[in-house]
């Protein structure tokens, strides 16, 4: 368990819920604003940003190592084109990160590369996201984890060993607060690719917090998560799919993120806690269970036989499960057809 400007986050305490703008502000500060806006009146707890430039991801260069060509949204593309539509310009992390802050939205970023990471240091965000594409760089993730901060790492593109070496990389440097996201790093994410329970297991394996990060379009995933021990949801946010850019088609309206934060909600309510005590309606409702009743009548000194008693509704004898006490018993009085049983019916 850890807490984060107040909010907690882990086992017993409400799911994290996060925006994530990617992409989606299509170069316009004002498009940024209104995804800050829209997520926290959509209910939600975070809201995440990348921050990068195209020269510190890869080079100009159109071989074919560096065009994209591998059934993605992107195909066809350059590398060094792709990132120059993701940036979000750094001096536009000012205005955001006062933005959330207004509204209630716990800010926070993916920094690409350690000079990434240094720049932001200076918004003292709560947190660090690591991409699942920047799993594999366990520098970074020792440099970052090293500011002490709690780290969310993506693990799509991780096979076990290289989860490890990246929660390692964060041990390595002192830093315990790691959550690990099940991540499918397919745009948008095919249901049958999601394989959810290597997510507890992940929590289990590696003694870390576990979360989403959910590429779908539906609630399914992020729903089933909250049911299996997830503490964390991302998804990618738009404030139109229609306005188009590099990650509309597997991001989330405005709308869909209010009823995802509700589902969500509703789940947590639904799950509770273990409890095997009877609510007070349910008890009012034992009145149509089975109960033991005399079902034909019977006169004082009598022992009751299976031709008195059954179990039948309503229930306002004794528990069918104390039938065998009761059989074989004298009764102290005449009892009518249709009487409850009692205790004090019978002859000690």
């Amino acid at each position: 368990m850890i807490e984060i400007q107040g909010k907690r986050m882990g086992a017993g305490a409400p799911v994290f819920i996060v925006a994530e703008m990617s992409a989606n502000h299509l170069h316009s500060l004002d498009k940024a604003l209104e995804l800050v806006d829209q997520a926290a009146a959509a209910g939600a707890d975070g809201f995440k940003i990348q921050t990068l430039t195209p020269e510190a991801m890869t080079i100009d260069c159109d071989n074919e190592y560096f065009v994209i060509n591998s059934g993605t949204p992107w195909d066809g593309k350059k590398l060094i084109d792709l990132y120059s539509e993701t940036p979000f310009p750094y001096e536009w992390h000012a205005p955001i990160f006062e933005r959330c802050s207004h509204k209630g939205l716990i800010c926070f970023s993916t920094p690409y590369d350690i000079s990434a990471a240094d720049f932001l240091r200076q918004f003292d965000p709560p947190m660090y996201k690591i991409a699942s594409f920047e799993i594999f760089d366990t520098p970074l993730i020792r440099h970052v984890a090293s500011f002490g901060k709690p780290m969310v790492i993506s693990t799509g593109m991780a096979e076990y060993d290289d989860i490890k070496a990246a929660v390692h990389a964060c041990r390595s440097v002192g830093n315990e607060n790691v959550l690990l996201l099940k991540c499918t790093s397919a745009y948008p994410a095919p249901l049958e690719e999601i394989n959810l329970l290597t997510m507890a297991h992940m929590q289990k394996e590696f003694g870390v917090m576990v979360g989403v990060s959910d590429h779908t379009l539906g609630h399914e995933v992020s729903l089933a998560s909250v049911t299996l021990g997830g503490c964390f949801i991302e998804k990618h946010f738009t404030l139109d799919r229609a306005l188009g850019g590099p990650d509309a088609s597997f991001s989330i309206e405005p709308g869909e993120l209010t009823e995802l934060v509700d589902l969500v909600r509703n789940t947590e309510r639904l799950l509770g806690k273990i409890d095997y005590s009877v609510t007070e309606k349910a008890k009012a409702n034992k009145i149509f269970a089975r109960s033991l009743f005399f079902v034909n009548g019977i006169k004082a000194g009598e022992r009751v036989t299976p031709h008195h008693i059954r179990s039948i509704r309503p229930g306002f004898g004794l528990k069918p499960s104390e039938i065998d006490q009761v059989l074989g018993k004298r009764v102290k009085r005449d009892i009518a057809r249709g009487t409850p049983t009692s205790w004090d019916q019978f002859d000690e």
